[in-house]
């Protein structure tokens, strides 16, 4: 006899002709069942018009379905961009998505992990770089190895060291594109903009810049400010008293509290000072001059780190690398001579 109301995972198993055990398995993408299986399921399951219950699952497992998403600051472009793609990847999968923020500081950032993990949040994705000492990176290391280790997921976003899949962005390759960019239009003297050197994005594109101009005889000089547009105009303000003819942003915050500076001082942008930045934020070619800068694909950044967490589990951590685009725009040109 046909059961009335909502079907069971119980009548999905069944109609599939799989075992209960492998219908979880297929509904949840827990580990221990081909990809084949797995859609054949999922599919029986649509046309059931089974609908998973998402708090017992959770339940059951110790652990609810939601994804906690730690960023250093939702305000910045950067950040909201990213958080934009998991929010988008997560709704198609029927994960609600809980957002962090670690106020740009290790020790922020780890106790909001560990806020997370005693919310019993099934995965976790950490958006935003590393830092370069490695004291900070083993204390978060060994707060998540626990959860990695009862069927918690974690994806990094800009991080190199931490034994879990990881999105990386190609800021070293960014930072050579921006340097070859103004090395090219004949800059020699160049004024760097930089957040704090403790990131490994700065780092990493600080070491493409300089990778990037070497050939050419170029002199970087870089100032550490906060990564904001704040930081920007204080870098900015360092720089003008340096004999350079270009300066870079390292991020496009920053380089719109450059052109801001300049404005200020009466320093025409490019006839002057040519101005660069990194990202491509959305405000970025509506400033005036338009900004150039090199584009970092953030909102599929966001939704590859989804797509990490949601595939089963692996010994060993998985990497998806992205690309990254020079736009140049009104905000760069050659050197006055």
């Amino acid at each position: 006899m046909k059961r009335e109301g909502a079907p069971r995972l119980v009548d999905v198993a069944e109609a599939a002709g799989v075992s209960l055990a492998s219908a979880s398995r297929a509904i949840t993408g827990g580990s221990g069942i081909s990809a084949e299986v797995a859609a054949h399921v999922r599919g029986i399951a649509d046309q059931l018009g089974y609908e998973p219950n998402m708090h017992a699952r959770g339940l059951a497992g110790g652990l609810v379905p939601t994804i906690g998403l730690v960023v250093h600051e939702i305000g910045d472009p950067y950040f909201s961009e990213i958080a934009s793609g998991v929010i988008r990847s997560a709704t198609l999968k029927d994960r609600s998505v809980q957002i962090a923020q670690a106020e740009r500081t290790p020790e922020s950032e780890l106790a909001q992990v560990k806020s997370l993990l005693r919310q019993r949040i099934g995965a976790i994705i950490i958006a935003g770089s590393g830092y370069a000492d490695p004291r900070h990176e083993q204390r978060m290391s060994e707060a998540l190895k626990g959860f990695t280790h009862t069927g918690g997921r974690v994806a990094v976003i800009g991080r190199h060291h931490l034994p879990v899949d990881a999105v990386l962005p190609d800021n070293h390759g960014a930072g050579v594109s921006v340097g070859r960019h103004l090395a090219d239009l004949g800059h020699r003297r160049i004024g760097v903009v930089a957040g704090p050197l403790a990131l490994n994005t700065v780092a990493d594109r600080i070491a493409g810049l300089r990778e990037g101009t070497t050939s050419q005889g170029v002199d970087l000089t870089v100032v550490s400010k906060a990564f904001t547009r704040e930081g920007g105009i204080a870098g900015t303000r360092e720089l003008l008293e340096q004999d350079v003819t270009a300066i870079v942003g390292l991020n496009d915050a920053m380089a719109i509290g450059i052109l801001s500076e300049l404005r200020r001082h009466g320093i025409s942008v490019p006839e002057e000072m040519s101005v660069v930045g990194f990202d491509d934020i959305a405000v970025a070619s509506d400033v005036a001059p338009a900004l150039t800068t090199v584009r970092i694909p953030m909102v599929e950044m966001g939704q590859h780190a989804v797509s990490l967490i949601l595939r089963p589990a692996s010994d060993e951590a998985r990497t998806i690398a992205t690309s990254h685009e020079l736009i140049v725009r009104q905000s760069s040109g050659p050197p006055r001579n």
